[in-house]
């Protein structure tokens, strides 16, 4: 985080763990936002989209997903808790073995998706890339 999104964080009690490595954030995303998705590709695909955004807005990975919105799994603020509930998931291990292993190209550049039960209003703005389990990419 940058040190005024950190001291915020901190005095709203969003985060106590200063020690959270960004790939421990980055895991837990793709476990919270897709790690009940089979589909293959679809934490990569997650992923791919941490990793097009922090290129293009030249943040880290960790910056991207705690930015205000930008993923919904984390809206409520609670790091601690949801970084707690993603390490639990069976799934955490192949999440940290995707983040730190070697870029995919599954989506074909996307930096944007949305599940497929809702119509968010930037989606008509952006050129759709793929659907990948219950998620459709835009770049």
């Amino acid at each position: 985080m940058k040190t005024k999104q950190l001291i915020l964080a901190l005095a709203l009690g969003l985060v106590s763990n200063l020690s959270v490595n960004a790939s421990e954030i980055v895991a837990a995303t793709l476990i919270l936002e897709a790690g009940g998705e089979y589909a293959t590709g679809s934490m990569e695909a997650v992923n791919e989209v941490i990793r097009n955004r922090a290129a293009k807005r030249k943040l880290t990975t960790r910056q991207v997903c705690l930015q205000r919105k930008q993923f919904s799994c984390w809206n409520s603020g609670k790091i601690d808790q949801l970084l707690a509930k993603a390490k639990r998931h069976p799934r955490f291990s192949e999440a940290i073995a995707i983040v730190t292993g070697s870029p995919t190209n599954y989506t074909g550049g996307a930096d944007h998706y949305h599940a497929d039960y809702c119509n968010p209003y930037w989606a008509s703005s952006l050129k759709k890339t793929c659907i990948i389990g219950k998620h459709i990419f835009y770049k």
